[in-house]
């Protein structure tokens, strides 16, 4: 933080940020989870492990399941061949290779319940083993197919933020700006942003966070249909009026973003997070405008590749405070 800058920062105006005035490091991360690593619980109850199979993207979700779909079956093949092929009919004889491939496949169809009958279990311990697989074979497939229904028929809002936020020149002054936009077919409708700031002062010579709730001049849309730049009018009641290009740059700042939506397709709300910290923050420029119309005039293009894409800007001069 810049020598003497604390001297400008007023008293905070929030006390149900949900974070602590000492936490560490970033408050949001930038996929929306909060930035917290708990302990003093076992591995087991830390983590839920439906949300957390739920949050996993499509391909680690798929892998995971491949993989342990292998690795089962590799691990009931080693049962059966500890056991003794002897005790499984229709086995190929000719050499140990060939007698495992028989029973990782003899495994993966009594598994999956599938059984085409060319191999079978002969003698009370192999029966054995083959029922329990069987029935954890049930029991996975009906978890699996409950996490597959899960990600399905989650709603998620589907927003994508720009990576970065900018002070632009706004209305004979300046502003802080983001912008968001859906990038599915989902339909959003009555939208509303919530938009706070954590910055950090020194007291005591302790560094501390202090919470600050930012007023922005459209917090409600009713349609979130093309990009929604939320902005935050830099004036008299903001934490961050007088702020130069260097207060920016040497004060940690994090603004915390929350968007709720809802979806129609789902009849429910949506809530997607993000944040931007003081590198994340660029002094003296503005968003280029990343929607047109197409070739036809009947229609608008949202060009989300462009949601980050700004220019420079010239902002007033800062008078001295």
């Amino acid at each position: 933080m810049a020598r003497g800058f604390r001297q400008k920062i007023r008293q905070k105006n929030t006390e149900n940020s949900g974070f602590g005035d000492n936490a560490s490091g970033r408050f949001i991360n930038k996929d929306g989870l909060p930035n917290v690593h708990k302990k003093g619980v076992g591995i087991l109850n830390r983590f839920s492990w439906y949300h957390t199979m739920l949050d996993l993207s499509t391909f680690q979700f798929l892998s995971y399941l491949v993989i342990a779909y292998i690795i089962v079956n590799i691990l009931f093949a080693l049962i059966y061949f500890l056991i003794g092929v002897e005790h499984l009919t229709g086995i190929d004889k000719s050499n140990p290779m060939n007698e495992f491939i028989d029973v990782f496949f003899f495994s993966s169809q009594t598994f999956t319940t599938v059984g085409y009958g060319r191999i079978a279990p002969v003698g009370f311990t192999a029966s054995l083993v083959a029922t329990f697989e069987a029935f954890l074979g049930l029991l996975t497939f009906a978890i699996a197919t409950g996490l597959f229904y899960g990600r399905f028929s989650r709603p998620r809002a589907y927003l994508k933020f720009s990576d970065i936020a900018v002070i632009a020149p706004f209305k004979e002054g300046s502003a802080l700006m983001f912008r968001l936009a859906p990038y599915k077919n989902n339909s959003l409708t009555d939208a509303d942003v919530i938009v706070s700031t954590a910055i950090e002062v020194i007291e005591n010579s302790v560094p501390k966070s202090n919470f600050y709730t930012l007023k922005t001049q459209l917090s409600k849309i009713n349609t979130l249909a093309l990009n929604w730049t939320v902005v935050h009018k830099i004036d008299e009641e903001s934490p961050f009026f007088g702020f130069s290009e260097e207060d920016f740059k040497n004060t940690d700042i994090e603004i915390i973003v929350h968007v709720r939506a809802f979806d129609e397709v789902f009849s429910n709300t949506v809530v997607q997070r993000s944040s931007y910290v003081s590198k994340e923050i660029i002094y003296g420029a503005k968003f280029i405008p990343m929607y047109y119309p197409d070739k036809e005039n009947l229609s608008t293009i949202l060009d989300l590749d462009r949601i980050n894409h700004y220019q420079q800007a010239d902002l007033p001069v800062l008078e001295e405070q």
